[in-house]
């Protein structure tokens, strides 16, 4: 079981640490029940996700991700470079999307539904050459069909590269491709939960 930490000085809500990264403790409230994201849940998502063969190709990172965020990262490489030796505009789109559909994904209710992108916009801000992109995910909507995200990225001094948006459409029937089961994504709560305080 991953251990719980607070470590945030702004936002004091628990986050979850596993061997992938930090998640956030996240909950929702949809039509009055309290629902909250399962840790081994997340946990088996970012193991997945983190050794799929194109975030491996990348050398991309999923290393936070919950209820209408995400956050992942680039180690730039040499292989992440145009001819002119900048860093390819195709790698700034990429991390955009990815950061884009997992701010969303967790959100999604059916258990057995993913997204694809239907619509990226970008923009390139400022050059880079060398260093980490990092990339903050932000879902703006969720409907049954449809999600609307953003994502901006920034160097390791926290210089704007790039923004961009996406709509994705959601797909029933389309989960996760596991060899194994996944956890159940909510953790069903206690009765007793109301009485500890």
């Amino acid at each position: 079981m991953p251990e719980r930490l607070n470590i945030d000085p702004v936002d004091s809500s628990p986050v979850i640490k596993s061997g992938e990264g930090i998640l956030r403790k996240c909950s929702i409230l949809k039509r009055g029940e309290m629902k909250e994201l399962n840790p081994a849940y997340l946990d088996h998502v970012n193991r997945l996700v983190n050794s799929s063969p194109y975030f491996q190709l990348l050398s991309m990172k999923l290393v936070e991700a919950g209820l209408g965020f995400s956050l992942l990262e680039i180690d730039l490489a040499q292989k992440h470079l145009q001819p002119f030796g900048f860093v390819h505009g195709g790698v700034f789109a990429s991390i955009i999307d990815a950061a884009s559909f997992w701010s969303i994904f967790h959100e999604i209710e059916d258990p057995n539904a993913g997204a694809t992108t239907v619509d990226l916009k970008l923009n390139y801000l400022a050059p880079a050459t060398s260093g980490k992109l990092i990339a903050n995910g932000r879902r703006i909507k969720l409907g049954k069909t449809l999600g609307y995200a953003e994502a901006s990225v920034t160097d390791q001094t926290g210089r704007l590269l790039a923004h961009g948006t996406s709509t994705l459409m959601i797909l029933p029937e389309n989960s996760l491709v596991t060899d194994s089961s996944l956890p159940s994504k909510f953790i069903t709560p206690s009765p007793f939960d109301d009485e500890i305080g």
